[in-house]
């Protein structure tokens, strides 16, 4: 019989699964996890090209989130212009693991239909 991650009598939000739910949960958070981990360091206009559909304020708020949960770098030159530069941290890193096996569990799973018609 296989454990369960959220036994009987337990609220969700106290399990390790809550916690990651809450850390990495929401439209953006794993988007900006999963850009970071491919370009290393970005700025915030190069994650906002690449996300595309996110606006300015929400992009702003998750990088906030982000970074207060420590999953991020925020890193900021004195300069004039001012230059902000965003890279995972070695806790976000660690969550790339995670967020491939999602990546290889929906190619595994999605059937041909179901691609053709997101595209």
């Amino acid at each position: 019989m296989r454990e369960t991650c959220v036994p009987n009598g337990v609220k969700l939000k106290d399990t390790g699964f809550g916690y990651t739910l809450s850390l990495i949960g929401g439209k953006y958070k794993m988007i900006i996890m999963y850009w970071l981990s491919e370009n290393k360091v970005m700025r915030f206009n190069e994650l906002k090209r690449c996300i595309g559909t996110i606006s300015f304020k929400t992009l702003s708020i998750m990088l906030k989130e982000l970074e207060a949960d420590g999953l991020i770098i925020r890193k900021e030159f004195p300069q004039v212009p001012p230059k902000v530069e965003y890279s995972l941290s070695e806790r976000g890193l660690s969550l790339i693991p995670l967020l491939n096996m999602m990546c290889e569990w929906g190619e595994k799973n999605s059937s041909p239909a179901l691609v053709a018609v997101q595209r």
